[in-house]
């Protein structure tokens, strides 16, 4: 069944004049993203969600091979944007404190103070974050969920924006721990990279060592913060949030939506978040194109990578190598 023709009838919309495009955010945003691509080669995809990260201030989950330049796409990223960028490197004997941060005792003063980990920044680089135990990932979860840490009997604020870039290497390899599932759900996407084609490669070798450093800021908080409040303005319908929660309802066993060809594949479905972020990143989506509406086509786009991650497939789906996030999009497009 088609999407309905008259979806947009309950408000005239129109593309944004060319004064707005010419507006700066939307270039800057273009700037930023025609900069990194010159020294990421071949991770067009990967750009961008980091870009999307950045602006919807949502978390990014980002899995590949080791080599394929999930970290460099990270600081590249941070670089370009004025904001507080911390790094931290995830072994298998980090513990919580080194994360979050400890209170330190003073014999001297005969009091405690807070001594504040990393995480304390704007950016956090949380790199391969699936080499650590579960204790460790789980320290991540109130600043992940509510933008907050507790440090013994006192809770700080996080700085705002905050955005955690998680790198990982695949479930199957040496010294890796699956991340618990609901660390995976405050992820706002989930992006899988490649190897570069052979042109790409090529370039790679062309690239200096010093590229990075000669990088100079492009954008700005108060430039994030200005697309964000413009990504957040664009218009969604409510047909396009009857189909966002019909989408993920879908996806839910014991839901009267759930897609009867899946039964026995599906273990658990998405959660209401993966709808907010559904709803935040069409819109941002819609924001990058330069309209000022949500259409299905938009929509589709953040699909896989919004609810691949969220889904729990059964062991025998696993082993079929069914893909959580090529499900999710069939069940999409069926029912756009």
């Amino acid at each position: 069944m088609g999407f309905p023709e008259n979806i947009l009838t309950t408000k005239m919309v129109k593309n944004m004049s060319d004064e707005d495009t010419e507006t700066n955010v939307l270039s800057l945003l273009n700037e930023v993203r025609e900069k990194a691509q010159s020294l990421v080669i071949g991770q067009v995809e990967l750009v961008d969600s980091i870009l999307a990260a950045l602006v919807c201030e949502g978390h990014l989950l980002i899995e590949g091979m080791p080599g394929l330049g999930k970290t460099l796409s990270c600081k590249v990223l941070s670089r370009l944007c004025d904001l507080a960028f911390k790094r931290i490197q995830f072994t298998p004997d980090l513990l919580p404190s080194d994360l979050i941060g400890t209170l330190i005792y003073s014999q001297k003063n005969e009091n405690f103070s807070t001594k504040f980990g990393p995480i304390f920044t704007q950016i956090l680089l949380a790199d391969e974050i699936n080499r650590s135990p579960a204790k460790v990932q789980s320290a991540l979860l109130e600043a992940m969920g509510e933008y907050q840490v507790t440090i013994g009997e006192e809770t700080h604020k996080l700085l705002h924006p905050f955005v955690v870039l998680a790198t990982q290497n695949p479930i199957d390899h040496e010294g890796t721990y699956p991340l618990p599932e609901a660390q995976m759900d405050r992820f706002m996407m989930k992006v899988k990279i490649g190897y570069p084609t052979k042109e790409d490669e090529v370039k790679i070798l062309d690239l200096s060592r010093d590229a990075l450093f000669e990088m100079t800021p492009s954008l700005s908080t108060d430039d994030l913060l200005e697309a964000q409040e413009k990504s957040e303005a664009v218009f969604i319908d409510d047909k396009i949030k009857d189909l966002i929660v019909e989408i993920c309802q879908s996806t839910r066993p014991e839901s009267k939506y759930f897609a009867k060809e899946y039964r026995g594949a599906i273990y658990a479905g998405v959660s209401p978040r993966a709808s907010l972020w559904l709803s935040k990143l069409s819109k941002y989506m819609a924001f990058i194109d330069n309209k000022d509406f949500v259409s299905p086509d938009q929509l589709l786009k953040v699909i896989p990578s919004v609810m691949g991650h969220r889904m729990i497939l059964t062991y025998e789906a696993k082993m079929d190598r069914m893909d959580p996030g090529e499900m999710a999009l069939r069940i999409a497009q069926r029912l756009v």
